[in-house]
C-alpha cells in the first residue's frame, strides 16, 4: 500500500509519495503564480488546482497503487466560488492589506478579548473573515454570486471528492472558528453579516472525506478507489510529521520563515497568547492544542545575506568562513520582511548593528543565524506564562542540515535540538494521518515509528549559552530603538 501526502504552498504544491514502511517513493512538484502589488496579494485558485491536478498525475503515472492522499496547505487564503465550484475572484492571501478597516470594524463590534477567546487569535486584517466582509462591500456581486467559500484545504479536497469539509486546525484560520467548542462561530459570522451556511463542515483533524471523483481517477489516472484525507493547517502537519504529539516537545521549523511550534495538553491562557499576538489552534490529538511563534524571515534571511555578501560562495563555504567559537556581537532584526511574533508589526524593517571595515561575509552571515535565535528567545520568552512545559525541540526544513545553525539555537534556547532527516515534515505529516486513516497505523505514535527519523541532536553548551545571554540583553531592546526610526 502506498499513500502521499499533497501540501499545497503559497507559491507552489508538492506531492510525496511514501510506502507502508515510511519509506519515501517519490515527490512532484509545481508552481504557480503569486501578484503582489500595492492594492492587493492574490494566487488564481483554478491555476492551483491544475498544479495540483498535475503533480498528482506526474504521481499516479509512476505509482498506481496509491490508496490515499492527505491534503494540508497554507492558511487564511479564501476564494469563493459558484454553484459548479469555479472561483469567482482571485484568492487573496494573508498578507494582503484589504480587510483592515472591517477587522477595526469587528472588533468595535465585539472587542478585541471577546474575540481571542471565542477564535484564539488576536483580531487580525490576515485572517479570513475581514477580507470576506471586505468582498462583500466592494465587489458585492461577487458575494451575490456565491454559494460556498472555501479555504485551499477544504477547496482542493472539494473538487476532488465533492464533499466541502474543512479540518479544525485550517477553519481557526479564519477568526470565525470557535476553539472552544470547535463549530463556526455564529456570533463571529452575525457580526461581520455574512452567511455561515457558505462555509465547509468542520471536521477533526485526519479525517476521511472519500473516494475521488470518476472524472478526477480519469483525468489524474488515480486509482477510482483513492481516498482523499483532511489533512490541517500545513504548520499543523509539519509537527505531525516532526513527531511533537504532546507539550514535552515543540517543533523548530526552519524554512523560508522559522516557526517554532510548541503543543499545549490543554487550552493555553487566552490572555498571555493575546498579549503575544499568538494563535491557539486545535491539534491532530483530541483536546491539545499548538501556537505558531514566528519570524518572517529564517531561512529567506539566511539566502539573503548568501547572495548578498558571499558571491561565489555556498551555504557551506559561508558558514565555515566564520571559525571563532564565539558569539559574533553583532546585532541582527532579523524584520527583513516585517516581524513575527510576539510585536506582529509588518511595518518593522531589519536592521544589522556593531559593522566595522573588518566585517566579512561569514561574520554577517553567521550574525543573521544568531538574530533568527534571539528572536525564537524572545518569542520563547513571551510564551512563558500561556502554559508551555517542552524540554526539546524537533528540527525540520533546510535550516536543519545547518549544523552551526542547529548549534547557536540549543545555544541560545538552551534546549536539546534534534534536527530529523526529513526537511519536508508537512507532507510526512499529511501522509502519517493519511495512514492512519486507512488503517495503516493505529494511531500517531506508531506512524511516527515509520515516518519520523532522527539525524544528530545537539546538546546546549552552558559556557556558550552564558555568553549568548549577554547578547541578548542587548537584543531585547533593539526592535523598540530600531522602530521609531524606521
Amino acid at each position: 500500500m502506498k499513500i502521499a501526502g499533497l501540501d499545497i504552498g503559497t507559491t507552489g504544491c508538492k506531492l510525496t509519495v511514501f510506502n507502508e514502511n515510511g519509506e519515501r517513493l517519490g515527490k512532484a512538484y509545481r508552481e504557480y503564480a503569486v501578484r503582489r502589488d500595492m492594492s492587493g496579494h492574490e494566487i488564481d485558485a483554478a491555476a492551483l488546482m491544475d498544479s495540483v491536478y498535475a503533480v498528482i498525475r506526474e504521481m499516479a503515472e509512476q505509482y498506481k497503487d496509491i490508496a490515499g492522499i492527505g491534503v494540508t496547505s497554507f492558511g487564511e487564503t479564501f476564494v469563493m466560488t459558484d454553484n459548479a465550484d469555479h472561483p469567482l475572484h482571485p484568492a487573496m492571501l494573508y498578507t494582503d492589506p484589504r480587510g483592515a478597516e472591517e477587522c477595526a470594524e469587528l472588533s468595535r463590534k465585539l472587542g478585541e478579548e471577546r474575540i481571542t477567546r471565542i477564535t484564539g487569535v488576536k483580531p487580525s486584517e490576515m485572517y479570513s473573515i475581514p477580507k470576506i466582509m471586505w468582498i462583500k462591500r466592494h465587489r458585492p456581486e461577487v458575494c451575490a454570486a456565491a454559494k460556498h467559500i472555501f479555504l485551499i484545504e477544504d477547496f482542493a479536497v472539494r473538487r476532488l471528492t465533492g464533499r466541502a469539509q474543512i479540518d479544525f486546525s485550517l477553519a481557526a484560520r479564519t477568526m470565525a472558528f470557535d476553539i472552544n467548542t470547535l463549530t463556526w462561530s455564529r456570533e463571529m459570522f452575525d457580526a461581520a453579516e455574512i452567511d455561515i451556511r457558505l462555509m465547509s463542515k468542520p471536521v477533526p483533524t485526519g479525517t476521511e472525506a472519500g473516494c475521488i471523483l470518476p472524472e478526477i481517477a480519469k483525468r489524474t489516472g488515480l486509482n477510482p478507489d483513492c481516498r482523499i484525507v483532511s489533512v490541517s493547517h500545513d504548520q499543523v502537519a509539519a509537527a505531525v510529521g516532526a513527531g511533537a504529539f504532546d507539550g514535552r516537545t515543540a517543533v523548530d521549523g526552519a524554512g523560508t520563515s522559522e516557526c517554532l511550534t510548541p503543543v499545549y495538553d490543554s487550552l493555553p491562557d487566552l490572555s498571555v497568547m493575546s498579549r503575544g499576538s499568538f494563535c491557539a489552534v486545535p491539534y491532530a490529538a483530541a483536546g491539545k492544542y499548538v501556537t505558531y511563534a514566528f519570524s518572517s524571515t529564517g531561512g529567506a534571511l539566511i539566502r539573503w545575506c548568501l547572495e548578498t555578501f558571499g558571491k561565489g560562495e555556498t551555504y557551506e563555504t559561508m558558514e565555515a568562513g566564520y571559525t571563532a567559537d564565539e558569539p559574533t556581537g553583532l546585532l541582527v532584526l532579523p524584520h527583513f520582511a516585517g516581524s513575527g511574533t510576539p510585536s506582529l508589526d509588518m511595518g518593522s524593517k531589519g536592521a544589522i548593528l556593531g559593522l566595522t571595515t573588518a566585517t566579512d561575509g561569514p561574520t554577517i552571515y553567521r550574525a543573521c543565524m544568531e538574530g533568527v535565535a534571539y528572536e525564537m528567545r524572545l518569542n520563547y520568552e513571551a510564551l512563558a506564562g500561556s502554559g508551555i512545559h517542552f524540554e526539546k525541540l524537533h528540527a525540520t526544513g533546510g535550516g536543519a542540515k545547518s549544523r552551526a545553525w542547529m548549534q547557536i539555537k540549543a545555544d541560545v534556547l538552551n534546549l536539546p535540538i534534534t534536527a530529523l532527516k526529513t526537511s519536508d515534515a508537512g507532507t510526512v505529516g499529511s501522509a502519517m494521518l493519511t495512514g492512519i486513516a486507512a488503517g495503516l497505523y493505529t494511531g500517531l505514535e506508531e506512524a511516527a515509528k515509520h515516518m519520523v527519523r532522527e539525524a544528530e541532536t545537539y546538546e546546549p553548551r552552558p559556557e556558550m549559552h552564558a555568553k549568548y545571554m549577554k547578547i541578548y540583553e542587548r537584543y531585547q531592546k533593539l526592535y523598540e530603538a530600531v522602530r521609531p526610526l524606521m
